[in-house]
């Protein structure tokens, strides 16, 4: 019989972790760290080896291992986190900002995998695959009919690059299946979610995260936009969770001038690293807003602070997350990795963003949200609790403050008066994938700047969609409006990516109605 691992003493599990620790090899950047204590490392040996010679059940030791591993690193801070194996490749892809695979985006609908989009220039595309097909095989894996989740679908598609697969696919504009061969590729994973002009002046990037390509993305993205004639940025970093510090530093180093402070970091041994900004950047003179809300964190606290600090533009929307602590990966030997909380960061007037936490609430640390909305923080900056010790000057005379999180120059409260439930938004998101996928012909005539002025422009649409809910479903006026919004950014997704969503769902987004107002009165 195999014992649970909760069976056996937590001081036993811990006992384990240390066993396997102990002797072992971090890399740091500055060199390396070696454990000493032959005597501790035999104890801890003895342990590993009558746990799994003497104990009287079977032990699955992998499953023992990570489950200490975990619960160590709990009682050092929420951002020492432990990444098993079989995750951890999932997560360095995205930050690395490629994978090898197929390219394709899709959805399970009626038990089907279906494409909803085709990577341009991926081994798909080359191959004439379309959104639309459904893939029904393969290789010798039969995809449809089964109840498959979306990583075990991925573990079918996904390969090392340049390995051959074949798949059989259905495609409904033929009404034919057809079998196409193709190879697999590197497949990037964009971090600049997308770019427009709002005006004829303003310019506008998203950036969802900080990954290894993100400044390469920005860079596009910024010189495209100069190109045509912007000369006010608006950088959206709301729910960007951060990512690499040395990529957002570059992107920080295009707005400030030749050796401006950017951040600095200080480890347990006073040890102190500083950024400063180069002569490179090619945005010094440009107007510039960053938008940032309760789930910016991390490198967008760096960005949104290092800004702040130096006076540069001005930081739009809600107080930020607070992490201001820095991890280091560090490999374990079998696939799994832990990443380590090694110094803090400080921004330019020297003050830490990271808000308080305790050793054993993570859950609390995490889902602060709520207790934000309690208190009245996200809908008026009066409720921001500041202290008085923690605050700080900018160069110019500008007072902000340390101790948890970037306080905005200008507030947005956050808007409460949203009235579509989770279930008919899932609703619409549902019924516009079987629109577009019954309308894919007429719908690719469409431009995006036609798109966004003429879709719909009747709610001919949105009447049918209404139509296909329940009878007893109230729809307010304010409900219908909201709908309305949204059924037109969800087509524009399918029609035009990101790209398409964000143009639309922003011209009634309370923070770029704020900042068309501010640049409206310089």
């Amino acid at each position: 019989m195999k014992s649970n691992v909760k069976n056996l003493p937590i001081i036993v599990a811990i006992a384990v972790v240390l066993g396997m620790v102990i002797g072992n090899v971090l890399n740091y950047e500055k060199g390396t760290v070696v454990f000493r204590g032959s005597a501790s490392e035999l104890k801890m040996k003895r342990l590993m080896d009558y746990i799994e010679y003497d104990y009287v059940d079977e032990v699955d030791v992998e499953e023992l291992l990570d489950d200490a591993i975990t619960v160590m690193l709990k009682k050092l801070d929420p951002h020492s986190v432990y990444i098993p194996k079989d995750k951890l490749q999932r997560i360095t892809e995205t930050m690395q900002g490629k994978f090898d695979g197929i390219g394709v985006q899709f959805l399970m609908h009626q038990d089907t995998v279906t494409i909803t989009k085709v990577m341009p220039n991926g081994p798909s595309k080359k191959a004439g695959l379309q959104a639309g097909d459904r893939i029904l095989i393969s290789n010798n894996d039969t995809l449809f009919g089964r109840d498959y989740s979306s990583t075990k679908i991925m573990g079918f598609l996904k390969g090392s690059s340049r390995s051959k697969i074949k798949l059989t696919i259905y495609r409904r504009s033929l009404d034919s299946v057809l079998s196409i061969d193709l190879k697999r590729g590197k497949i990037a994973i964009a971090s600049v979610a997308g770019y427009h002009m709002m005006s004829d002046h303003i310019g506008y990037i998203y950036i969802e995260r900080f990954a290894r390509t993100t400044y390469d993305e920005f860079k596009i993205a910024l010189t495209e936009l100069q190109a045509r004639g912007m000369k006010t940025l608006v950088l959206d970093l709301r729910n960007n969770p951060g990512g690499f510090m040395g990529v957002a530093n570059r992107i920080i180093d295009e707005f400030l001038e030749d050796d401006k402070l950017i951040v600095f970091t200080k480890s347990k041994n006073g040890s102190i690293q500083e950024s400063f900004a180069t002569e490179k950047g090619a945005f010094e003179t440009g107007d510039l807003y960053v938008l940032i809300n309760e789930n910016s964190a991390s490198a967008s606290e760096i960005v949104a602070g290092a800004l702040q600090d130096n006076d540069k533009g001005t930081i739009v929307g809600r107080r930020s997350f607070g992490k201001g602590l820095v991890q280091q990966e560090m490999d374990l030997g079998d696939g799994s990795a832990v990443r380590l909380t090694t110094s803090r960061y400080y921004t330019p007037t020297g003050r830490s963003i990271q808000k308080p936490y305790s050793h054993t609430d993570n859950e609390k640390y995490y889902h602060s949200f709520m207790e934000r909305m309690q208190s009245g923080e996200l809908v008026s900056k009066d409720s921001i609790k500041v202290v008085d010790s923690l605050k700080f000057t900018t160069p110019k005379g500008k007072v902000v403050y340390g101790g948890g999180g970037i306080i905005p120059d200008v507030f947005v409260g956050i808007d409460t008066k949203f009235s579509l439930t989770n279930r008919l938004f899932m609703e619409l998101n549902n019924w516009v994938f079987i629109y577009v996928d019954n309308h894919r012909a007429p719908l690719k005539k469409w431009q995006l700047e036609d798109f966004v002025l003429n879709f719909d422009k009747k709610d001919k649409i949105l009447a049918s969609f209404i139509a296909s809910l329940d009878e007893k479903t109230t729809l307010t006026s304010r409900v219908k409006e909201e709908l309305k919004l949204y059924l037109r950014a969800l087509v524009a997704q399918q029609l035009f990516d990101d790209l398409g969503y964000y143009t639309i769902i922003r011209v009634e987004d309370p923070m770029i109605k704020k900042v068309m107002e501010l640049d409206a009165q310089n």
